[in-house]
C-alpha cells in the first residue's frame, strides 16, 4: 500500500524541512499541552528525554539489550546502559482489567493495556506497574509514574 503512494523524496518525514524546522514544531506543541495540563514539566522533555523513554520500553518489553543497542545504533553496551534507566519495572506484577464490550475494550487498548486471553465471554487485559519516580538503582529520576 505505501509503496503506491508517489514519492516526493528520500525522506518519509520530509515535508518538515530542516531538523531545527522540526525541532520548532516539537517546542511549540510541547507549550501547548504544558498550558493545556498546567504542567510545567513537560517543558523538560526533549528529543532526547523521548529516546531515553524508548530505549526503556525496548528493555522493559524485550528485556534483551542488544536489541536495543542495535534500535538505538550503538556500538558499545556501555552506552546503551545509560539509555535504560527510566523506570523499574516489578518483575510480574501487573494491573488487570476485564471488558466486554467493543467500548470497554478500545478504552483500555488505548490506556495501554495488553490482551492476555477471553474466558466466558470476557476479554482479560493486563498493563505492568512500575515504580512512580524511580530509576533501576532506586534514585529519583523526577518520571511521572503510571500505573
Amino acid at each position: 500500500m505505501l509503496n503506491r503512494l508517489p514519492r516526493n523524496g528520500d525522506k518519509v518525514f520530509g515535508h518538515y524541512g530542516s531538523l531545527n524546522s522540526l525541532r520548532r514544531c516539537f517546542e511549540r506543541y510541547r507549550r501547548r499541552a504544558a498550558d493545556k495540563f498546567g504542567n510545567p514539566r513537560l517543558l523538560k522533555i526533549s528529543f532526547h528525554t523521548l529516546r531515553h523513554w524508548k530505549a526503556t520500553m525496548e528493555y522493559a518489553k524485550t528485556k534483551d539489550i542488544l536489541h536495543v543497542m542495535k534500535t538505538l545504533g550503538h556500538r558499545r553496551i556501555e552506552n546503551t546502559l545509560i539509555y535504560t534507566h527510566l523506570v523499574k519495572f516489578e518483575s510480574d506484577e501487573y494491573v488487570c482489567k476485564v471488558a466486554r464490550e467493543p467500548e470497554e475494550i478500545a478504552k483500555l487498548i488505548e490506556a495501554g493495556f495488553e490482551y492476555v486471553c477471553e474466558h466466558n465471554g470476557l476479554k482479560f487485559f493486563r498493563k505492568r506497574k512500575w515504580m512512580e519516580g524511580k530509576d533501576v538503582a532506586g534514585r529519583n529520576n523526577g518520571a511521572a509514574g503510571r500505573t
